[in-house]
């Protein structure tokens, strides 16, 4: 069942947005906002503003906008419907459901159901561990000795699986599940080609994966027998409808609020490592599980803490995974410490050997920068050799060139000059060279570099390379006058564009009309454009709160970051000193044509390049060159005209 409309609304009604926040965070009044020290990123001076009138929510500092639904999904990693829920309990209100469509059902069914099996499955696992004399004499033990108490065996809901071939399988048939659903949470598998199943995690230790809400998605399985030559040490879950490896961290539900507490995650490889670390005090740890860092699981953790220090082996192996995964935290724009333990230690032994408060106080001692880390580490390695040193500084520049923000990009440099004894400017030109490729291997995304920007990167590096060499300008430039256009629908949409001379006439009608057969070049724009006009297809002219409170996370983010303002206009330029500023309302008629006619020089101005473009490509058939040089003269008599309406400069 999916709620209603109508309950969705009253719940967001109800939900005030500054009191949803303010469970989590300590809020201020300061005029007609609420400001908070963001919650989904460390800082000291309050970035995060809330806005009781619009009901949303924007952080100038990282960025992150919503309602207060938005938030409570960020926050606890739910799922709109499930935030929905969160809300609706909160508030005392009654959830009211509507049919769905039979695909709808099929898919939140099967959902449903695979939570429902491996939530059944935790429990049959947790029952083997503790009410059984195998689980009791084979797995207890094993549990034992590695130092887990009794509240960590529950908190983490461990488990056991007992030795049969088909014990759980035929447990779950018996309960009512069907085989199809069993085998699609990856529960059973087959067994050869003859078509029979059997239970997957048989005889081994259960860990079973939560996801960031609390729910069981899935299962890590240890087995416990020395002599199976032929089986793997560990086993996971496969891919399922809920569960997705390469997007899920181990034990991200227990660690969450102490990660945002203490404001860093500590990273480190395997189940055991973050079970000790928290049985010891140190709950703000999550694993990778044994794989490789992905990009989903930095984003992860980036919703609780832009600070991570990584915790792994001190094998070659352990400091080669770690380091890959620092650039990849690097190029997610947060903050990345490493510590590597003594060899032939692990952070679960060594927490186990020297306790919480040393194993703290060696974290806070050993921790190192990317930098300094990898400078003695190549120090070592490359020693007197200096092709090796030069190929080993090489590295360095290129994890320095991960970084997003130009500052540290910086500072990280110079750092880098100091340590390794180099002409900071020999590494500079290192930097932008790597950084040229990066813009020359982009993607053709309009918006992701302009020609300008290359000229300057590549000006760093060959002061004399000719201006032909330039690349033709790839920005493009119509993108800000569909951001305009997209902006007076948002915020405007919904006005009268002028009461007095065209009543009834809003802004979406006009441009609406005024754009008809305009296709735009931005995907999102195009977007947004579509909505408007099915909304004013049904007769409905949509206001900000429609965009503001969209269920597309992007137009909803977009919408707040272009209605809202960090400074607002102090009424004392009217009040004291009798300067009256005029507001975008009072100017909807001039704005929204003006727009109208900037979009069509920028549409007619594109089409003249090509056009250019065309001529010096044409050979010496006389007829096409006729048929060109027309269009050409075309194009120029709009341009012409659109810069006189504008007042602008006329091109000749």
């Amino acid at each position: 069942m999916r709620i209603d409309p109508e309950t969705v609304e009253r719940i967001k009604q109800t939900a005030a947005v500054a009191d949803v926040i303010g469970d989590y965070v300590t809020i201020k009044k300061k005029g007609a906002n609420y400001w908070a020290c963001c919650p989904f990123h460390g800082e000291k001076t309050p970035s995060f503003s809330i806005s009781p009138a619009k009901g949303i929510y924007k952080c100038f500092g990282c960025g992150k906008a919503g309602d207060s639904v938005r938030f409570i999904m960020d926050m606890e990693g739910l799922g709109y419907g499930e935030a929905l829920r969160h809300l609706a309990k909160k508030y005392g209100i009654d959830i009211q459901e509507e049919e769905m469509t039979d695909d709808q059902l099929v898919r939140q069914n099967e959902r449903e159901s695979l939570l429902i099996i491996l939530e059944y499955a935790k429990e049959y696992f947790k029952k083997q561990l503790y009410d059984t004399d195998e689980g009791k004499s084979i797995a207890l033990p094993y549990f034992k000795e590695r130092g887990f108490s009794d509240a960590t065996l529950q908190s983490f809901d461990l488990g056991y699986s007992p030795e049969a071939w088909d014990a759980f399988l035929k447990a779950a048939l018996k309960q009512g599940f069907t085989q199809e659903i069993i085998e699609k949470a990856g529960l059973v598998t087959q067994k050869n080609d003859d078509g029979k199943v059997y239970d997957r995690f048989r005889n081994r230790v259960i860990f079973p994966i939560h996801n960031v809400s609390g729910k069981i998605i899935a299962f890590g399985a240890r087995i416990l027998r020395n002599d199976a030559k032929n089986q793997a040490k560990y086993l996971n879950s496969p891919e399922t409808e809920v569960y997705h490896k390469s997007a899920t961290l181990y034990g991200i539900s227990q660690a969450k609020n102490e990660i945002r507490a203490k404001d860093v995650c500590y990273l480190v490889e395997g189940y055991t490592d973050v079970i000790s670390l928290h049985q010891a005090g140190i709950k703000n740890v999550v694993a990778s599980s044994g794989t490789s860092l992905t990009i989903e699981q930095i984003k992860l953790i980036g919703r609780f803490t832009q600070h991570v220090t990584v915790l792994y082996d001190g094998d070659s192996a352990g400091i080669k995974a770690a380091l890959r995964g620092m650039d990849l935290i690097l190029e997610e724009g947060l903050q990345v410490n490493l510590v590597v333990f003594p060899e032939g230690n692990d952070p679960d032994s060594f927490v186990r050997k020297i306790g919480s408060e040393a194993f703290i106080d060696y974290i806070k001692k050993e921790a190192k920068d990317v930098i300094s880390f990898q400078a003695n580490l190549f120090k070592e390695e490359a020693g007197d050799d200096p092709f090796k040193k030069a190929e080993m500084i090489k590295e360095m520049v290129q994890s320095i060139s991960k970084i997003p923000d130009a500052i540290q990009r910086s500072l990280f440099l110079q750092k880098t000059a100091t340590m390794m004894r180099m002409d900071e400017d020999v590494l500079l030109a290192e930097l932008n060279k790597i950084q040229l490729k990066k813009m020359k291997g982009a993607s053709q995304d309009p918006q992701q570099i302009s020609a300008q920007q290359y000229a300057e990167v590549r000006q760093l590096i060959e002061p004399t390379f000719a201006d032909e060499d330039e690349p033709a300008q790839v920005q493009n430039l119509a993108y800000y006058q569909e951001l305009e256009c997209v902006r007076l629908l948002i915020n405007y949409g919904h006005l009268e564009i002028n009461p007095e001379k065209a009543p009834g006439l809003t802004v979406v009608h006009y441009l609406i009309d005024e754009l008809e057969g305009t296709v735009f070049q931005t995907p999102l724009f195009i977007r947004i454009l579509d909505l408007c006009k099915q909304e004013f297809g049904a007769q409905r002219a949509p206001k900000p709160d429609f965009f503001l409170h969209h269920t597309d996370e992007e137009i909803q983010s977009f919408s707040i970051n272009i209605s809202s303002e960090k400074h607002a206009l102090s009424s004392e330029w009217k009040d004291k000193h009798e300067i009256r500023v005029n507001t975008d309302e009072e100017l909807l008629e001039d704005l929204a044509y003006k727009n109208v006619l900037r979009l069509r020089k920028v549409y007619n101005d594109q089409h003249l390049q090509e056009i250019l473009s065309k001529l010096d490509s044409l050979k010496a058939d006389a007829a096409e060159m006729d048929q060109v040089l027309l269009e050409f003269i075309r194009l120029k008599e709009i341009q012409k005209n659109i810069s006189q309406e504008l007042g602008t400069v006329i091109e000749k």
